[in-house]
C-alpha cells in the first residue's frame, strides 16, 4: 500500500512538473513575440493562469492572461506602462507550443495605460511635475478625515515650477481628468495650496489664467492596448491611468500594444 501511494505521489508530482514546464513555456513564447512586436527593451511580464493548464490547452482555450510591461513607446508620451488581462483566450496548443502565433482572439479584455509623472510632465513641458490625488472630501459619504486615495475618477493636484511672468515659480493646480471620445483632456481648474501641493509662491490673479493653461492639455490616446477604446481615465498614486474594456477582439502580436 505504501509503495502504491508513494507511486501516486510521484505521479501527480511529475504531472504537476510537466503542467507548469508548459505553462511557463507558453508564457515565454508570448512574452517573447510580444517584445518583437512593440520593440520592447524588455519581456513583458505575461501569467497564464488556471490549473492545470495542459487541459486549457487541450480544448484550446484559456480563461485568464496577464500582460505587464513597462516601456512601451508611445509617439505621444514616450514610454508608458501597459496592463492587458485577457478572458477566454482562443489559441491551439500546437500554434502556441510550437511559437507560431500570430494573432490571438479574445472573447474579453480589459486594458490600461498608465502615465508616469516624468512622462505626463515631459509632455506638458514641466519636468519636474509631480502627480497626486487631492484628500477625499469629508462630506462624500465616506466618512473619513481626509488624506490620498489609491485613485480617484476625476481630480488630481498637479505641482510643477513654471513661468510666472517674469519669474519661474513652483505652483500647484487642481485639475480634472475629462474624456470625450478617444481623447483625454487635463483640465486645470485653480491653484492649489493644500497638504499634497509644495506651492508657497501666490500667483497674482492677473497672471492665473496664464498659468492653469500650462497644466492643461489634451492627450490624443486613441486606443488603449491591442486596440481597445478608452473608457475611464483616473488616477493612481503618481501615474494618470487610462482604461478601456472590449469583447471578441483580435490581437496581432506584430502590432504595437500602445498607440
Amino acid at each position: 500500500m505504501r509503495k502504491l501511494l508513494l507511486a501516486v505521489v510521484c505521479l501527480v508530482a511529475l504531472v504537476v512538473i510537466v503542467d507548469f514546464g508548459a505553462a511557463a513555456y507558453s508564457e515565454y513564447r508570448v512574452s517573447r513575440s510580444l517584445r518583437e512586436g512593440a520593440a520592447l527593451s524588455s519581456d513583458p511580464q505575461v501569467t497564464i493562469t488556471g490549473f492545470p493548464f495542459l487541459s486549457q490547452a487541450a480544448d484550446g482555450r484559456y480563461r485568464h492572461v496577464e500582460i505587464r510591461t513597462q516601456g512601451v513607446p508611445s509617439a505621444a508620451l514616450g514610454d508608458v506602462a501597459v496592463e492587458a488581462d485577457l478572458h477566454g483566450v482562443h489559441v491551439p496548443a500546437a500554434d502556441l507550443l510550437g511559437a507560431r502565433v500570430r494573432t490571438i482572439p479574445v472573447d474579453h479584455l480589459d486594458g490600461r495605460v498608465k502615465i508616469e509623472a516624468t512622462a505626463l510632465g515631459a509632455y506638458l513641458g514641466i519636468p519636474d511635475l509631480e502627480v497626486s490625488a487631492p484628500p477625499a472630501d469629508r462630506s462624500d459619504g465616506t466618512g473619513g478625515t481626509g488624506g490620498s486615495g489609491m485613485s480617484t475618477g476625476g481630480g488630481i493636484v498637479l505641482t510643477g515650477t513654471v513661468p510666472v511672468g517674469p519669474l519661474r515659480a513652483t505652483v500647484s493646480v487642481t485639475a480634472d481628468l475629462v474624456l470625450e471620445g478617444d481623447a483625454v483632456t487635463i483640465v486645470a481648474t485653480d491653484l492649489y495650496f493644500g497638504p499634497e501641493g509644495n506651492a508657497d509662491f501666490t500667483v497674482p490673479a492677473v497672471l492665473k489664467p496664464a498659468v492653469l493653461s500650462l497644466f492643461t492639455k489634451e492627450i490624443d490616446v486613441r486606443q488603449l492596448p491591442f486596440g481597445v477604446r478608452p473608457t475611464k481615465v483616473y488616477a493612481e498614486g503618481s501615474q494618470v491611468a487610462i482604461e478601456g474594456s472590449g469583447d471578441n477582439v483580435v490581437i496581432n502580436l506584430d502590432e504595437m500594444l500602445a498607440p
